[in-house]
């Protein structure tokens, strides 16, 4: 059942906005850490302003990978939490790699794909991500005729290094733990208690 914003009682919109402004907080710290000034990148998705999505989004990220790579907050947040940690080159890549295979244009294939290996996948590149020498090689060959699924071998073991290294780190990160403690405290209490059938 759909209710309004205006439905909701006034200690779960507080607590709603207080969610807001942690997560807030925690991407603005990791953003004054990066020095790259792109601070609207990183900000509160507004759809996600009503505390139940708030909410389910949040509880959502420690269920899978997936569904945290699914979440445009949970990118937002994961990227923050990797900055921390120095490395956040390994989920650029990936998001490079999910935009890359959205474009049609054989042109522009080449062109991004020769900047996306200059920029991750070269050796001393800027932002190289940590992946084995035969995919490093096989993803240069790939170059000589631009797919759009040139990247994927780098890209799924990029996937799998974030998954079983980075995402565990992230669950028990503390900023992560008061969210989601919090996620969990509003989600319970906006639930509506259930009539007693006497």
């Amino acid at each position: 059942m759909c209710r309004t914003l205006a439905a909701f009682p006034t200690n779960c919109l507080e607590r709603a906005k207080e969610f807001k402004t942690r997560l807030g907080v925690f991407l603005h710290k990791s953003e004054l850490g990066s020095g790259t000034g792109s601070v609207g990148k990183f900000q509160w998705d507004s759809k996600h302003s009503k505390e139940g999505n708030f909410s389910e989004d949040v509880l959502g990220w420690r269920e899978s990978f997936d569904l945290l790579l699914s979440s445009k907050n949970g990118v937002a947040a994961f990227h923050a939490f990797l900055k921390t940690e120095f490395s956040e080159e390994n989920l650029e890549f990936w998001l490079a790699c999910e935009e890359f295979r959205k474009l049609r244009s054989a042109t522009k294939l080449a062109s991004r794909a020769h900047r996306i290996f200059e920029e991750f996948i070269c050796s001393e590149a800027p932002k190289e991500v940590n992946i084995d020498h035969e995919t490093r090689e096989l993803t240069r060959t790939n170059l000589q005729t631009p797919t759009a699924m040139c990247f994927d071998v780098a890209q799924g073991k990029t996937r799998t290094l974030m998954e079983k290294d980075s995402y565990p780190r992230f669950l028990k990160s503390p900023a992560y733990r008061d969210l989601a403690a919090e996620a969990a405290a509003a989600s319970a209490s906006a639930s509506p208690s259930e009539p007693s059938h006497t």
